[in-house]
């Protein structure tokens, strides 16, 4: 039987409700993927060209480091991973999630908030951080606070 994890990335709180949510949703685990250093408010304008988040996101290749713990992955199929969209795309943080871990034929299913965007080239720019086998699919961007039910329906098209 497949074992899922609901891993997310919220730097303002509004993943974590979803995330919250989703994993009471589908009777799953619940992993936070923290920062080192966590991000402020300034770090977090992206009007500003020189707060920490314009620069991460003008970098593909940089790779906020994440706060280091033993937790093992491996004994799940199915990982919802979910992070708000920064610049059209997932946040550098959650390749350096990708990188830490072998993912190696693991499924993953993206979610995500957002102010306005879509996915735009997030599979993509994940890709690189995964193996050949591991399978990314893109979800949805789940925004205005879906409830558990809601969330459960969503999810159980993944679950198969």
């Amino acid at each position: 039987m497949s074992k899922n994890l609901v891993a997310y990335f919220s730097a303002s709180g509004v993943t974590k409700q979803v995330a919250q949510n989703l994993s009471q949703a589908i009777s799953s685990d619940i992993y936070e993927i923290q920062p080192k250093v966590k991000y402020t408010d300034a770090d977090l304008n992206w009007m500003d060209k020189q707060a920490r988040s314009t620069i991460e996101m003008a970098d593909k290749s940089f790779r906020p480091e994440i706060v280091e713990d033993n937790f093992d992955i491996s004994e799940y199929d199915t990982i919802f991973l979910g992070f708000p969209i920064w610049w059209y795309v997932a946040p550098t943080i959650i390749n350096t999630f990708l990188e830490r871990y072998d993912l190696s034929n693991k499924k993953i299913i993206l979610f995500a908030t957002s102010g306005g965007s879509k996915f735009g080239k997030t599979v993509e720019d994940l890709r690189v951080s995964v193996s050949d086998s591991t399978k990314i699919i893109e979800g949805e961007i789940l925004n205005g606070s879906p409830s558990v039910e809601q969330l459960k329906s969503w999810a159980e098209k993944f679950c198969k």
